[in-house]
């Protein structure tokens, strides 16, 4: 009899253990390929947006996922600043030639930049404590030349001016500003006069004379983007909706040479979208399960901002969205975003978590605007925005790749979310 119930437990145990290692498979190998430089990072060169969505479209097809309406796909448009061609800078001499990602980033508002060498000018805005001042000091860049800014952090901190406004500031010139720590890129949808390189500072010379450097932009009017949408009929109140989102798009490319592949940010949620899709496509809800990609998110939340302005169904008929932004490793838990503002679906959450085991920790925040379920709330539709909490600290830059996802307890977070949906669909 002990034997029996050992040997049935053990193989309880074993089953668990290929189920989630065959989900954890199943996760990474999206992220792998939504990770990898054939995508060019999902963002705006080399067609990286698309290969992506065509992707994502082909995965929904290949589980059963039905479209919303004749496609796909929602198209919409927007201007980006890109970097397609050679990002390069050396300092002093050619064995001084730094490496894009690493060593630098391009303030990706740049305008671009083709001179040969040139010598630097120090720029030194330790005194620039209020508007009067920093103009003053201002008013000797000559435009087309180039300068290394000493002290740029005054200006930022006492004139209270974000990256995005320094740039603006500046006049038509080429600038080194130092940096420490790591090189955080973003994107922009305009293009400012100045050609920004930051540097960090522990591969700076002592003394910088020269520098030459090449900057490579396109200014894309109106790029062409894509969201991917899809959903699975619901069994029994196919009116009636519970969506999963996520944002598939990135950085791209700091020219040909500097990827920002964004494993975690936001390969890994798109992949979870996407086993969920696979899951419920197989498993019909009472509810309708949509599941909505969006691109754009890099940028502004633009993606999102444009569905819920432009609805392919009513959001009235939204019963509950969960947007999952960040999620390849879950080892200390989870955070819930507007868990505040809905209690009894986070009381929901916490309560099957209790249950099953599932994660170490779930918490609750207040309401943000950092992800796409901001426009979703703001119009009223209940959401929650969902990110794990793991080791790896990569964000926006070149380290964020699939070999540091270890998606520790992320099929434990899936099992979660499944029985989540299952709970609300079946709940009045």
């Amino acid at each position: 009899m002990n034997r029996s119930i050992i040997a049935t437990a053990a193989c309880t145990l074993l089953s668990f253990f290929a189920h989630a290692q065959d989900v954890k498979t199943t996760i990474h190998k999206h992220i792998d390929t939504l990770a990898s430089p054939s995508m060019h990072g999902r963002g705006y060169v080399f067609n990286g947006g698309e290969i992506a969505a065509q992707y994502i479209a082909g995965q929904f097809k290949s589980f059963g996922v039905e479209k919303v309406g004749s496609s796909y796909f929602q198209k919409y448009t927007f201007p980006i600043n890109t970097f397609p061609g050679e990002v390069s800078l050396t300092i002093n001499n050619k064995h001084h030639k730094l490496t894009p990602g690493k060593d630098f980033i391009v303030h990706a508002a740049s305008s671009e930049w083709h001179k040969g060498k040139m010598r630097v000018e120090t720029l030194d805005l330790g005194n620039a404590t209020d508007s009067v001042s920093y103009y003053k000091a201002l008013q000797a860049v000559q435009k087309g030349n180039a300068y290394f800014l000493k002290n740029a952090d005054t200006p930022v901190k006492h004139l209270r001016l974000g990256i995005r406004n320094f740039a603006h500031q500046l006049p038509e010139a080429l600038y080194l500003v130092p940096k420490h720590g790591k090189m955080i890129w973003t994107a922009n949808m305009d293009r400012v006069a100045p050609t920004i390189f930051y540097v960090e500072d522990t591969v700076l010379p002592k003394q910088i004379k020269k520098v030459e450097a090449t900057v490579d932009t396109r200014f894309v009017q109106e790029y062409n983007a894509k969201n991917v949408i899809g959903y699975v009929p619901g069994t029994e109140v196919p009116d009636s909706f519970i969506v999963f989102s996520a944002h598939y798009d990135h950085l791209g490319r700091m020219g040909k040479d500097a990827l920002f592949a964004g494993a975690n940010d936001n390969a890994s949620g798109t992949s979870l979208v996407l086993y969920l899709a696979e899951y419920f496509a197989k498993h019909p809800q009472r509810y309708s399960v949509a599941f909505m990609l969006f691109s754009g998110e890099e940028a502004g939340l633009l993606g999102s901002k444009h569905y819920v302005y432009n609805p392919l169904f009513p959001l009235q008929q939204i019963r509950f969205l969960v947007n999952l932004d960040m999620t390849g490793e879950a080892t200390n838990g989870i955070t819930v975003v507007n868990g505040e503002a809905h209690e009894p679906e986070f009381a929901i959450m916490d309560k099957l978590n209790d249950a099953g085991n599932y994660m170490t920790k779930v918490r609750k925040r207040e309401r943000t605007s950092n992800s796409d379920h901001y426009f979703f709330s703001k119009e009223g539709v209940p959401a929650f925005f969902i990110y794990t909490h793991g080791t790896k600290p990569y964000y926006h830059d070149v380290l964020d790749l699939p070999e540091e996802i270890s998606l520790e307890n992320v099929d434990k977070f899936a099992q979660l979310l499944i029985d989540y949906t299952n709970t609300l669909s079946n709940t009045k």
